[in-house]
């Protein structure tokens, strides 16, 4: 690491606004300097040496100190707080009494001492002495501040006791959460021990507090604290104690038996602000949460006009929080559903966001309304989340899945076209995939159309002119998304069991809300960005494994405290019709590609033209209006032929 690596590109970015605080600091750190100079000169020379030196040493003090003062600025040394003092400050503090030393050195062995002053001015052991004097004198009175502080906040602590709690993770996470404690930026919490699954942590001392064992042996710590009059009533869950190898559920259970609360802290790259929070069981994935990067997207969204329908739903909703973070200029949500529509604007409102959002009522089924809308609004993206899409109620009332999920996605992919949108997102379905159910056919339908109009701009496009895309995203199943499985376990579990299961050997990817919208910001940057003819226009998030049901089942039970099968029973109803045991990903015509961004996949797959679709469409419509149930499913199957549900 060279001792300039900290020098700005330009004196500009140096230069300090002299505020109280800075021209303290820096009025301090020359004060060192000068003392520094004065005590080496002393410790090596003594009285006398100082008095025959005091004129030359009259005139170089002030030289040097406005010397040190432009090394100080060019390094910055003024810029941290002495309050967060660490490595990094002191390492910079090193540099700066190097190139100070060095200086010195310079300037006695080549420029005084042979031209001058006839001998060496400092000498080797001064200089040396000045070095070590200045980096303590620079550091000290900066680590003694910090500790100044972190006794007050322990002082604070005392006079208002927090509750005694244990730390599970590794030492990497536990390191993070006791320097928040000893910054302030966590209150009311005092860690009596941390108990670590790796095994290079045991017996291990922390920032001052001791390592007592593994997660599994939580009992046995609280115990131990309990004979010595000490009160554990809550255990903290770092990120790295919510990894599946961890046993995360272990601990809960234990933790439920001795009756502590267990609560967890947020990993540092979600975003989230540093405070405590239940254990969720997107906590409890089996695979580590995809965190995707966002550059591409952000640059593509900020300062654009986005629409997003459906954004009262649970999707729609996040993406319009995301979309909002991205910086775009104004937002409009539609929505059909009053209390949606008020519930995610109020929010949207009190984000802090200077967007300009719009909320408007209105139904995707309506074309007249969509395509007005989107003229007067005029939207660079849309974002097409307005779905049904529970298997079972579309199965039962399958014309009125074709009027949302067909008829809707026209509508709105028809109103982007005709208003100029740079882009067109459709939030589809792994089960649109080979599909069984009428839900899996019609949004298999709505993305072969998106396809269809994706190619049919991208023929018409003249050469140079910025692409108009239209591309779908396929999801698995969603947690915590409204109508998901999960609330629905979770209310199960709360009345007493049993969990319903339709099969022992039913498999589902999943992935929470947040990766979901971060895949369609993600896709949106990578169509949006390349422009060329044959690009991709399906993208499917890597989910990794899929999970068996019965082990996010077991899980959650677990996730409560409670023993599976023996607190709460597992039971299974049976396949519902339009169901299988395993989702799929692509179709068998569909080639897989990258996309170069981490986590996210492509398809590119060949598909029919627009003229055919809007033939197939026009059937459905007649199929709809007669309710020829079989005639809708003898056009499904000719436009998707394979397409396995039948009328029944």
């Amino acid at each position: 690491m060279g001792l300039l690596s900290k020098f700005p590109r330009r004196l500009s970015e140096a230069v300090p606004r002299f505020t109280p605080r800075l021209t303290l600091v820096l009025v301090h750190d020359l004060a060192a300097t000068a003392a520094a100079i004065m005590v080496a000169f002393y410790i090596r020379l003594y009285n006398p040496g100082i008095v025959e030196r005091a004129d030359e040493i009259r005139i170089f003090l002030p030289l040097f100190v406005l010397y040190a003062a432009i090394v100080y600025i060019l390094l910055q040394l003024y810029r941290t707080k002495w309050r967060f003092a660490s490595l990094p400050d002191l390492v910079n503090i090193f540099r700066a009494s190097t190139i100070l030393a060095l200086s010195l050195l310079v300037l006695d062995y080549i420029l005084v001492a042979r031209y001058f002053y006839g001998d060496f001015f400092f000498g080797k052991v001064t200089i040396f002495l000045y070095w070590c004097l200045q980096m303590f004198f620079l550091g000290g009175p900066r680590i003694l501040y910090r500790y100044f502080r972190y006794t007050r906040t322990r002082h604070s602590q005392v006079k208002s006791p927090p509750t005694h709690s244990l730390l599970v993770g590794n030492a990497a996470d536990a390191e993070v959460y006791l320097r928040a404690i000893e910054n302030g930026a966590v209150s009311r919490v005092r860690i009596a021990a941390i108990l670590s699954p790796s095994h290079a942590d045991q017996r291990q001392v922390l920032r001052g507090v001791s390592v007592v064992g593994r997660p599994d042996d939580l009992q046995r710590a609280v115990s131990d604290f309990e004979a010595r009059d000490i009160r554990i009533g809550r255990a903290i869950l770092t990120p790295s104690a919510l990894h599946a190898d961890a046993h995360p559920e272990q601990v809960l259970m234990q933790a439920r038996r001795i009756g502590i609360t267990v609560q967890r802290v947020p990993s540092l790259d979600v975003g989230e602000p540093l405070r405590l929070a239940p254990v969720e069981v997107e906590d409890l994935l089996v695979r580590p949460s995809i965190r995707l990067d966002h550059a591409l997207a952000a640059e593509v969204i900020a300062g654009k006009a986005v629409a997003v329908t459906g954004g009262g739903g649970s999707i729609g909703a996040e993406l319009c929080r995301r979309i909002l973070s991205f910086g775009a200029a104004r937002l409009l949500v539609v929505e059909n559903a009053e209390p949606a529509l008020h519930a995610i604007t109020e929010t949207l409102a009190a984000s802090g966001s200077q967007a300009e959002i719009t909320g408007r009522i209105a139904d995707v089924r309506d074309r007249d309304r969509i395509a007005r809308l989107f003229a007067e609004f005029g939207p660079d993206l849309v974002f097409h989340a307005a779905a049904l899409k529970h298997v079972p109620i579309v199965e039962e009332n399958w014309a009125e899945g074709v009027k949302t999920n067909v008829f809707g996605t026209v509508n709105v992919a028809d109103a982007a076209r005709a208003c100029g949108a740079r882009s067109m997102i459709l939030i589809s379905t792994d089960k649109a995939i080979e599909p069984l159910s009428m839900l899996g056919a019609t949004k298999r339908f709505a993305e072969l159309y998106c396809q269809a109009v994706d190619a049919d701009l991208a023929a018409r496009r003249p050469a140079g002119q910025p692409a108009q895309r239209f591309i779908s995203v396929r999801f698995g199943n969603v947690l915590g998304s409204n109508g998901s499985v999960v609330p629905k376990f979770k209310a199960q579990i709360e009345a007493g069991g049993p969990v319903t299961i339709t099969h022992q050997d039913m498999v589902r990817y999943f992935m929470t809300i947040r990766e979901a919208c971060d895949l369609v910001v993600a896709a949106t940057g990578h169509a949006v960005s390349s422009g060329k003819r044959h690009d991709p226009s399906v993208y499917v998030l890597n989910m990794g494994q899929p999970v068996h049901i019965r082990d996010l089942a077991e899980r959650m039970i677990r996730l409560h405290g409670l023993e599976p099968g023996v607190d709460i029973e597992i039971s299974y109803t049976g396949i519902r019709p339009g169901e299988r045991t395993e989702e799929l990903l692509f179709a068998q015509d569909e080639q897989y590609i990258e996309t170069g961004i981490h986590g996210v996949v492509a398809a590119v797959a060949a598909h029919p033209a627009i003229g055919p679709l809007r033939a197939w469409i026009g059937g459905l419509t007649e199929a709809v209006i007669k309710e020829d149930k079989a005639a809708a499913y003898r056009i499904l199957s000719d436009a998707i032929p394979d397409f396995k549900g039948k009328a029944a």
